[in-house]
């Protein structure tokens, strides 16, 4: 797991946490991975990320909309109860697919996609999505926060193109690490590094 060396006690009296940047990727349920990798196939790890128990695969599969293709697309591991498919915006204007912003998981009437892997084509009838910005917590860490499950924030960043982003969603479980996720357009845009501190507004 990727841990960032923060001091908590000091974060919480700053109300600050660190920040991720997700590029484009996709969950497979274990239906589609079959479908697309070959009978009792696994996903191979090859990199931990910051919240425990996730994993970037080595695995990759090229995306397919009205418009046009994006290859080379990362799978991330376990696989999940759905298939879902996190895009940026420019993506989905590249392959002609509608923008659809929707909290992980959450995926009824989003956009469909085409999927093919090595051994096969999945096409989703939903499942396409630019994930809305949200913030990892750890139960007890919440608690120390004063936030709950679900909450909405605001968050402001630092240095030359400081940004403050609305509507950044609490997410609150007791298998979560402390870590805000946002896409690599918004981190780029704003000029974050992984790990970097970023500051809630109450």
């Amino acid at each position: 797991m990727v841990v960032y060396n923060h001091d908590l006690e000091k974060l919480v009296e700053e109300n600050k946490v660190p920040v991720s940047g997700s590029n484009r990727h996709v969950h497979l349920s274990p239906e589609h991975l079959e479908l697309l990798f070959g009978k009792g196939y696994q996903l191979k790890s090859i990199k931990n990320l910051s919240q425990p128990g996730q994993f970037a695969a080595d695995e990759c599969v090229t995306l397919s909309g009205p418009k046009g293709e994006k290859k080379g697309v990362r799978i991330l591991g376990p696989v999940r109860g759905n298939t879902q498919v996190e895009l940026l915006a420019g993506d989905c204007i590249q392959l002609g697919i509608p923008m659809c912003v929707r909290n992980s998981g959450e995926i009824a009437g989003s956009p469909g996609i085409k999927i093919t892997g090595p051994n096969g084509t999945v096409e989703i009838k939903e499942g396409a999505i630019i994930a809305a910005r949200h913030i990892h917590m750890h139960t007890d860490e919440a608690k120390k926060y004063g936030y709950k499950d679900k909450d909405k924030v605001s968050v402001r960043t630092f240095g030359d193109r400081a940004v403050t982003f609305h509507n950044v969603l609490i997410r609150v479980h007791n298998e979560y690490a402390l870590d805000m996720h946002i896409d690599l357009e918004e981190i780029n845009a704003a000029f974050l590094k992984n790990g970097e501190l970023v500051q809630i507004i109450r």
